[in-house]
């Protein structure tokens, strides 16, 4: 599984390094070079399996060799042991008659449907980074990363509760001062961990995002 940039000009990048590079360099998003094909048995072999099982199913599809699947179904496990259901998701019937239901997606740490990526997001970057940090020579320099971001409220706080604590990995969230919910704003400044840095800004969403922009030129 190789992927490429929608601006054209990276291609060939395996799972790993693209979740590690984020953007890439020319400016686009990473996707795959080809879309993955479903086993052929998958809607019968698929229907019963739980949110954990089917994500590692899934995912599987997409890591190419950068991770066996035994390692996704580890770290899929424990991404969403975090959530307060064990259905992570769960589908919840509102009118059977009718066919009508309804995904709950705020069953993460922090009640956002961000959680749903972010939760996994976090362990990857720890996975990859303690295994480059394990088979780099002696004399070469840790591998980290570090993570900025803007946000009106949910996106900060799920990608906070995602990457606390993680090895090798720091993260600085802005926000703009007294201009997010008092709930959101207590889940970001109360994380302690030392890898965690929130940043209140004078302004608006807007003016977060644009100090981001001008670090990313």
């Amino acid at each position: 599984m190789k992927y490429r940039s929608t601006r054209g000009k990276a291609s060939g990048q395996s799972f790993e390094s693209v979740v590690l590079e984020g953007l890439a360099a020319d400016g686009g998003l990473y996707i795959p070079e080809h879309l993955p094909s479903l086993p052929a048995d998958w809607q019968t072999a698929w229907a019963q399996l739980s949110f954990p099982q089917l994500a590692t199913e899934l995912i599987s599809l997409f890591v190419g060799d950068d991770m066996t699947h035994a390692e996704v179904e580890r770290l899929v496990a424990k991404s969403y042991s975090t959530f307060d259901t064990a259905q992570v998701t769960p589908l919840v019937d509102l009118d059977k008659a009718k066919n009508t239901h309804i995904l709950e997606l705020f069953h993460g740490p922090t009640f956002a449907f961000k959680d749903v990526a972010l939760q996994f997001l976090g362990n990857l970057f720890e996975f990859f980074l303690e295994r480059r940090n394990a088979q780099k020579a002696a004399d070469e320099p840790t591998h980290k990363i570090t993570v900025v971001g803007a946000t009106s409220g949910d996106t900060g706080s799920a990608a906070i509760y995602g990457l606390r604590g993680k090895k090798n990995v720091s993260v600085f969230i802005l926000h703009p001062k007294g201009r997010v919910s008092p709930i959101q704003e207590a889940q970001m400044t109360t994380v302690l961990d030392a890898n965690v840095h929130n940043l209140s800004i004078t302004g608006t969403f807007d003016d977060c995002q644009d100090i981001v922009k001008q670090l990313f030129g």
